[in-house]
């Protein structure tokens, strides 16, 4: 998961912020398009009950930078889920 922006254009609705997620066992990919940095975290929390649904599977890892929006302790503890994370700017290895 990486969030990207603010972009110096804005989108034709407002979105200056996107929300890449890659489910890299499926290699399926998600953005989600924002307005705000400080909403992400609801996103990830739907985005768990997407996954439920779709796949009958629960998130085991995610991945994110250091990032304050990526803050997921509670949820994290809460679903069993590992959070990897890694510096700024640095690619991570895949999840076993």
């Amino acid at each position: 998961m990486d969030i990207w922006g603010p972009l110096a254009i804005t989108s034709i609705f407002g979105f200056i912020y996107f929300l890449t997620i890659a489910y890299d066992k499926i290699i399926f990919t998600w953005i989600y398009l924002r307005k705000l940095k400080s909403k992400i975290a609801s996103i990830i929390k739907s985005f768990g009950n997407l996954i439920q649904t779709w796949f009958n599977s629960k998130i085991k890892c995610i991945r994110t930078d250091n990032g304050n929006e990526f803050i997921l302790k509670d949820f994290c503890n809460a679903n069993g889920i590992l959070h990897q994370s890694s510096c700024v700017g640095t690619v991570g290895t895949k999840c076993v």
